[in-house]
């Protein structure tokens, strides 16, 4: 949706060379602003010539452009070089520096550099887009050669690019990615993070440059949650990272420790995958509404690590790290094998992936899976238990209703046979919709 606002302004000669604002109101959930002016910079001034006319194009007034944000911030400047301004949580007109677009009073600047006697009136055309939820899909957990990867960011950011990826989150063992100092791709959103990374376990702090302000390491379980603690209270999202990895799985308590996702699918999916998505399963049954990320954990590329191997669908309203790790929190999301992996949509009363509704006998959940290959399984998850509901005769979109028969939980997997001969592995796997008991209220 778009709305459209207009402003004029006149600027006489006694104001030529100052310099002032003009105020507007930025809606709130607006995903981009393009800012357009115009005014009439050489007024035609004929001059007779014996058989014609001679018009000069000379510069009777120059009008220069700016944007400065609610918070006094100066967004950019153009002088008069740009008549269109785009502006966006993840893309700019050069000039002009990418940002959330915070609802309230905006400013055009306004530089009255030339102004002809006669003034002049400028006009400007504000176009808003509204936010609108969609699908993104990127890897929250990969490193640079800042730890022990290969790439620098920018190498790995136009990588993943090219890979199909919409953002990244770029979580060195260690080593806090700062967000001014992450390059800039376009269409690509960045993410700063760190991998805590410790003798007995590692957890993702991510949408903060600088989770706590001691060194890393840690001694007992108290400086442990001592630096947990920090990251929640600075707004990290907390990712448990690969919680039964054979090398460096979660030795610390869980139960002891603030937390917002679990990592289930690290890497390429093997036993030590299938064994945390079956813990984080049980934690579902037992009435914990935890979400399940997957990541890369991307160094290099190998004959089984691809960025985007495992592969976050992501359904958020921007593409701003805001957004994309709000999304992430309520668990808007699913996990596919990669970019090119099998997508889903999961709906129920207008309710999506990670939304809790309230449950009523003969209530259906709407699934459609996108990219289906032949021989596909798809599965329903619940707290009963676990039924096939699709076997792929051919490559296709499955669209389908399913009952819940019972208040709980329900999410999506897919199994697919990727070789033959290899037993089938899990394609997809989605977050749940919660339906709840409300039968006491």
């Amino acid at each position: 949706m778009r709305t459209k606002t207009h402003l004029e302004v006149f600027i006489s000669h006694a104001r030529e060379g100052e310099y002032f604002t003009l105020p507007f109101e930025m809606p709130p959930h607006t995903a981009s602003v393009t800012l357009t002016y115009d005014y009439e910079r050489s007024p035609a001034q004929a001059i007779p010539l014996e058989h014609g006319t001679f018009t000069p194009r000379v510069a009777a007034n120059i009008i220069d452009l700016g944007l400065v944000a609610p918070d006094g911030t100066q967004v950019g400047a153009s002088g008069s070089n740009k008549n269109r301004v785009t502006l966006s949580a993840t893309s700019a007109t050069a000039g002009y520096t990418p940002r959330p677009l915070t609802p309230g009073r905006w400013q055009i600047l306004v530089g009255a550099y030339k102004v002809a006697q006669e003034g002049v009136t400028v006009t400007y055309d504000l176009e808003f887009t509204a936010e609108a939820l969609r699908l993104y899909k990127g890897d929250l957990h990969t490193h640079t050669l800042a730890s022990d990867g290969v790439l620098t960011a920018k190498e790995l950011a136009t990588h993943a690019h090219r890979h199909g990826l919409d953002f990244l989150a770029i979580t060195d063992h260690n080593q806090a990615a700062i967000g001014t100092a992450l390059p800039h791709i376009e269409g690509m959103t960045l993410i700063p993070g760190v991998e805590w990374t410790h003798y007995r376990g590692h957890a993702n702090f991510l949408g903060i440059d600088r989770p706590y302000d001691e060194p890393f390491f840690t001694n007992s379980e108290e400086e442990t949650r001592a630096r947990f603690v920090s990251a929640r209270e600075r707004g990290a999202l907390i990712v448990i990272a690969h919680p039964f990895d054979e090398h460096c799985g979660f030795a610390f308590d869980l139960d002891d420790l603030p937390f917002d996702c679990l990592e289930v699918w690290n890497g390429p999916m093997r036993e030590s995958n299938l064994r945390a998505v079956n813990f984080w399963l049980e934690m579902l049954a037992a009435g914990k509404k935890v979400p399940m990320t997957g990541g890369s954990d991307y160094h290099r590329d190998t004959l089984f690590q691809i960025v985007g191997g495992p592969c976050m669908g992501v359904y958020a309203m921007s593409a701003s790290p805001q957004a994309l790790l709000s999304a992430v929190r309520e668990g808007h999301s699913f996990v596919t094998f990669s970019p090119q992996g099998p997508t889903l949509e999961m709906t129920c009363d207008g309710a999506i992936l990670g939304d809790s509704v309230p449950w009523r006998l003969g209530m259906t959940v709407h699934i459609h899976v996108d990219g289906l290959k032949a021989g596909d399984v798809v599965k329903l998850v619940s707290a009963q238990g676990c039924q096939d509901i699709f076997h792929a005769p051919a490559d296709g979109i499955l669209d389908v209703e399913s009952p819940i028969e019972a208040p709980g939980f329900a999410l999506v997997q897919v199994w697919r046979t990727f070789l033959p001969g290899v037993p089938p592995l899990l394609a997809l796997l989605s977050n749940p919709i919660y339906f709840e008991d409300r039968s006491d209220e």
